[in-house]
């Protein structure tokens, strides 16, 4: 884990980034938060800024393990969240996913690529291919046949598993979709 926090800068449109190459490094090498930017699949020794999506930089804070900077000040935590729920759709409940799959020792990136809400690793990126592709939904959600067997066929051709995560209380349920020919 990060030692000491890392300064972050927030940008306008919501991301967050981290200038310092040593301390993007140092991030991402220990625990894969991030992206480096431009660099899809970076090595340890990338030379790139790294940026944050809200919902790690808002589990990152939390952990004191950075410190936001907006315009030279310092952004509170609270702060964060407020921007983090006016500009992501059910943020309380992806952030309530997030940080139980990161708790349960999961490396979690964003899974827009996949059409999803996170993509879950089991070690990394570079390291294994993310198992899991996981959707934030709620008790309320409803879920037609057609949804199933879309997300069926997305997961099959990527070769993941389809999760829906559904947080209730203090916990989040799970429901795994595996797929078989017959």
């Amino acid at each position: 884990m990060v030692d000491a926090p890392v300064e972050v800068e927030f940008l306008a449109d919501g991301r967050l980034v981290v200038w310092s190459i040593e301390e993007s490094r140092r991030l991402f090498n220990t625990e894969f938060f991030g992206k480096p930017l431009g660099n899809p699949k970076p090595k340890e020794d990338f030379e790139e800024p790294l940026i944050l999506d809200l919902v790690e930089g808002v589990y990152l804070q939390k952990k004191k393990l950075i410190r936001v900077r907006d315009d030279s000040k310092k952004m509170t935590a609270a702060a964060l969240r407020k921007v983090a729920r006016e500009k992501l759709d059910k943020f309380d409940a992806k952030y309530h996913v997030y940080e139980d799959l990161r708790e349960r020792g999961f490396v979690v990136t964003p899974g827009i690529k996949y059409g999803c809400d996170f993509a879950v690793y089991e070690h990394g990126p570079g390291i294994d291919h993310a198992p899991y592709i996981v959707q934030v939904m709620s008790r309320e959600d409803p879920m037609s046949a057609a949804e199933i067997v879309k997300a069926g066929r997305l997961a099959s051709t990527v070769r993941k598993t389809f999760i829906a995560a559904i947080p209730s209380g203090d916990g989040v349920d799970y429901l795994e979709f595996k797929w078989w020919k017959a």
